[in-house]
């Protein structure tokens, strides 16, 4: 064991087992030992933590369009049902454009990695660059002979990121379906956003008025389901429903140009 071979390798070295130096010097190579083992454990284990992550990505652009699945499916079905990956700029042009399979690091190099939309940080060029060096991805669906525009967003609630899809029907203006989640939300609160009875009031929204003006839709405390701009706020959690609004106007807005075009 890596305890048996630290205390024979400070045998051989005739250290004084009752001194103080023996201690030191085991608990300096236990540190040096395992820290490795750890470091050796964590490499190991990247490449499974990061098809899952992909994993859980598909799943989550899936359910915001009603499609839901177990992790194993997710790939398969992603296939099937995402028929396009569109890559924009901050002005709603388009910077390329994907189909079928994603591009990945091993097999394609970085370039193409960082080219396919699906492979955006969108969390991480939020927190670092300016809204208009950020990229923003769009998933075009193809379910029940309905195409479908995937948007994904990501934003700030009160205590850390949230981060969400909401899908549009081919009007490019009804919400089809939306989902959301959190990293640190209060249970019971904020961390209601994830849940149906929150995001099911998405849906048949709309995101232009009648004069075609974008108008998004806003999370408001206590709004009623004859407002097609507006969703009811969660009860004690008016910090986290205001990051969704900010976070859903605030996305949704770069896509007006690509949408009206």
């Amino acid at each position: 064991s890596p305890i048996s071979a630290v205390i024979g390798f400070l045998g051989i070295l005739k250290v004084n087992k009752e001194g103080t130096g023996f201690t030191f010097g085991f608990a300096i190579i236990m540190v040096v030992v395992v820290g490795a083992l750890l470091s050796l454990a964590a490499m190991g284990l990247k490449p499974f933590q990061k098809e899952n992550l992909k994993q859980e990505q598909m799943k989550n652009i899936l359910g915001s369009v009603g499609i839901e699945v177990e992790m194993s499916e997710a790939s398969a079905n992603f296939d099937k049902f995402i028929v396009k990956r569109i890559m924009l700029d901050s002005d709603g042009n388009v910077l390329n454009e994907k189909s079928g399979q994603i591009a990945t690091l091993a097999n394609d190099g970085q370039d193409a990695f960082d080219a396919d939309p699906f492979n955006a940080d969108i969390k991480k060029e939020y927190r670092g660059l300016a809204s208009s060096e950020r990229r923003y991805p769009l998933f075009i669906c193809e379910k029940d002979g309905q195409t479908l525009y995937i948007v994904p967003m990501v934003g700030k609630g009160l205590w850390g990121p949230i981060w969400g899809f909401i899908s549009l029907k081919d009007d490019l203006n009804t919400v089809y379906g939306a989902n959301f989640d959190h990293k640190t939300e209060t249970p019971g609160l904020g961390a209601e956003i994830n849940t149906s009875l929150f995001t099911d009031q998405f849906k048949d929204d709309r995101i232009f008025d009648e004069k075609g003006e974008f108008t998004s839709i806003a999370v408001k405390k206590s709004a009623t389901g004859d407002n097609p701009h507006a969703v009811d706020g969660i009860t004690g959690g008016t910090i986290t429903s205001v990051g969704v609004s900010e976070m859903v106007e605030r996305t949704l807005k770069v896509y007006v140009p690509y949408f009206k075009n």
